[in-house]
């Protein structure tokens, strides 16, 4: 990795970790509302964010009340739902494969954190898959990926990409 990725990655963890532990009170538990989340939407305009954005939410996870579960678990997902979505802008070329891409951390998350919610909380399966994929939805694909059309129609040289 050059310096300038290394840098990246780094910022973007930061963001990650800060943003999750700074509103932890909607960040961690059965309800919850991750807005570091709209990050995994880097992953959208470049492969090299998928680290980062690991890293971040290892980072999170290691700072929650969860535990080792949602260290590895946690962590897990967000690296499958930011590299699924990388895949999407690879192979579907359509103004909308933005929308498209913000649906795999809703699908990823809801199956994976609310089975670990199960898991280690004891709460029932189904709300659990439920309630984590409409915070996701909520914070990914109904805040994230408007805030994320906006900034790269505007200032595509933030990203270093093209308009989604």
């Amino acid at each position: 990795m050059t310096t300038n990725k290394i840098v990246k990655a780094a910022i973007i963890a930061s963001l990650y970790a800060a943003l999750t532990v700074g509103l932890s009170p909607i960040s961690y538990g059965a309800i919850q509302f991750r807005l570091s989340e709209v990050l995994v939407l880097l992953a959208f305009v470049n492969f090299d964010y998928i680290v980062g954005l690991t890293i971040g939410c290892l980072i999170a996870n290691l700072l929650g009340p969860n535990g080792l579960l949602d260290v590895i678990f946690g962590t897990l997902a967000t690296f499958i739902s930011a590299y699924l979505i990388y895949l999407t802008s690879k192979f579907i070329k359509s103004k909308h494969a933005i929308w498209v891409a913000s649906l795999w951390p809703v699908i990823i998350n809801a199956v994976i954190i609310g089975l670990m919610l199960n898991v280690t909380l004891k709460l029932p399966l189904i709300l659990s898959m439920l309630e984590v994929g409409i915070g996701e939805f909520g914070a990914v694909t109904i805040v994230g990926v408007p805030l994320f059309k906006i900034i790269l129609s505007k200032y595509p040289i933030i990203l270093n990409a093209k308009e989604a």
